[in-house]
This record gives structure tokens, C-alpha cells and sequence, in this order.
């Protein structure tokens, strides 16, 4: 799997931005998932203001945004009851405000590390289609988001 991350911001390992971390959450979601391991994801750290930018620009909404997923294939989760084999492809950028997912972690009562790791497998689950307009859909997203942070913690020994 080949997963690019590039850090465009002043967010270092000391302020909870672990990139080896962030391509480990993103390679366990994939896996789970049953995407290809021939897929390739990009992931793109940025400032307030360049999200604040992308998300005026693509979602219409003013200020600065948490993550931001701009899918490219339409690749999907493999199912048990698909009979197709998941093919390669782009999957797509995920971008991230370490910025926002700073505050946002401090309103929650945790690290910043782990805001950007839940916003991380967010992101990846709305390249795949997931979402949550309607209370169906964002219990099934929020509910395999939990899911699947709980196994990569469990799998990699992470608070």
C-alpha cells in the first residue's frame, strides 16, 4: 500500500504530529477495510489558513475545517458478500489542520495525537463513501470509526 503524507505545517512530533503514527492508522484502516494492498492514499497536513481556503473552495463554508477527504477512484470496502476482488487505484487525499485537531482534542479530553488519528480514519471512511448527512449513516460511520481505532490501538499498543 502506498501511502504519501507531507506535513505543510509547524506541527512536529512534539505538538502530537506523528507521521509514521498517522501512515500506521491509515494502513491498519485500509486493511481492515479490504482495500487493495496495490491502492495508493495521500495524506496532507496544512495550516488554518490553507484549510480555511480548500474548505471556502470546495465546500462553500467559511473558516478553517478538521479534515477534509477528496476521493479519486471510487474504490469501496471489499465485502464478504462481494464476489469481486478489490482492484488497485488512487483512493485519494486526505487532508489535515493539526491546528483545529489541536482545540478539538483539548474540548474532548484528549491528545492531539489521537484527534489527528480519529480524524485520519475519518477521513479514509469518507473516501470509501461513508458518511454521515442522515443519523443512519453517521451511526454506522462513527460507529466502524470506533471500531477501527479501538483495533489499531489494540493492534499497536497506543493509548
Amino acid at each position: 500500500m502506498s501511502i504519501d503524507i507531507a506535513n505543510e505545517t509547524d506541527y512536529g512530533t512534539e505538538q502530537g504530529v506523528d507521521a509514521e503514527e498517522l501512515v500506521g492508522v491509515a494502513r491498519y484502516v485500509l486493511g481492515e477495510m479490504g482495500i487493495h494492498p496495490m491502492a495508493e492514499l495521500s495524506i496532507l497536513l496544512v495550516d488554518t489558513a490553507a484549510m480555511e481556503q480548500l474548505h471556502i473552495q470546495w465546500m462553500d463554508e467559511p473558516g478553517p475545517t478538521d479534515v477534509l477527504s477528496f476521493p479519486m477512484d471510487e474504490l469501496r470496502p471489499a465485502r464478504a458478500e462481494d464476489d469481486n476482488e478489490p482492484v488497485p487505484g488512487l483512493l485519494g487525499d486526505v487532508v489535515l489542520c493539526p491546528e483545529v485537531a489541536e482545540r478539538q482534542g483539548k474540548d474532548a479530553g484528549h491528545s492531539t495525537a489521537e484527534e489527528l488519528r480519529l480524524l485520519t480514519t475519518h477521513g479514509i471512511l469518507h473516501l470509501l463513501g461513508y458518511d454521515h448527512a442522515e443519523p443512519e449513516e453517521e451511526a454506522e460511520m462513527f460507529g466502524l470509526q470506533k471500531q477501527l481505532l479501538r483495533g489499531w490501538k489494540a493492534r499497536s499498543g497506543a493509548r
